[in-house]
């Protein structure tokens, strides 16, 4: 298995129940993974070959290279 060397987003909710989820690549988006985090909870993720977008639900806290998100709800 190769090391995928790709850059890291970090998700901190805010608030309890906050859902991350993965949409894959291809000619049909589609949802394929979710991740329920409580508070104070972090989830580090990346981009893949499979994972070409995601969606997140709730207060949230999240980091990129680019700079931090805060969502509104």
């Amino acid at each position: 298995m190769e090391t995928n060397q790709q850059d890291f987003v970090v998700i901190k909710a805010k608030d309890g129940g906050v859902q991350v989820i993965g949409l894959t690549r291809g000619q049909d988006t589609k949802f394929h993974h979710t991740e329920k985090l409580d508070k104070g909870e972090v989830l580090i993720v990346q981009f893949t070959d499979h994972t070409s977008a995601m969606k997140i639900r709730g207060k949230a806290t999240i980091m990129t290279k680019y700079g931090t998100i805060e969502t509104d709800t």
